[in-house]
């Protein structure tokens, strides 16, 4: 499959409504996989777990993360990232951090529904956290478009033995 490229991770990163999935490791040792609203800025993954969530309560003990960010139409365009969440603000900080907040619920719900969520949502605490994309693993990869080759589009290791591209 193709990579995709810089500018196209980027823009992907930065549409609308788009979710990532985080996968943590939860303390009897077994995966946890959860849809959630994230921000990319500046080569980072932004997100904001709640105090009360569980996959919050994994990513203390264990901050090694496993994210997803894809979509179901064509051209199927996903972003793989295995690295480690760091905890920028701890609870109790929200005010430090609110308008990346606000800019994240906008990016899901547009301006008036995110000020509203924001403001609905002030004494549920949360922390925010982040992944480092150039100190992770991150893979890409996309359908061919109109005009690429669609034979041979996956790793070479997918195909059995002999087969003719």
């Amino acid at each position: 499959m193709p990579k995709l490229s810089d500018s196209e991770g980027f823009d992907f990163l930065n549409e609308q409504g788009v979710l990532m999935r985080i996968a943590v490791v939860q303390s009897d040792g077994a995966p946890m996989v959860t849809p959630i609203w994230f921000l990319h800025r500046e080569g980072e993954l932004l997100f904001t777990p709640r105090i009360k969530s569980s996959w919050y309560h994994a990513l203390q003990l264990d901050p090694r993360v496993s994210l997803c960010i894809d979509e179901e139409a064509l051209p199927y365009r996903k972003i793989l990232v295995q690295g480690q969440a760091q905890c920028l603000f701890e609870v109790g900080c929200d005010a430090d951090w609110r308008s990346l907040y606000l800019e994240m619920a906008t990016k899901y719900v547009g301006p008036r529904g995110a000020e509203k969520y924001v403001a609905d949502t002030l004494e549920q605490p949360r922390t925010l956290y982040r992944v480092l994309l150039s100190e992770s693993k991150v893979t890409s990869w996309r359908m061919p478009l109109s005009g690429e080759p669609s034979m041979g589009i996956w790793a070479k290791k997918y195909y059995q033995p002999g087969t003719e591209f």
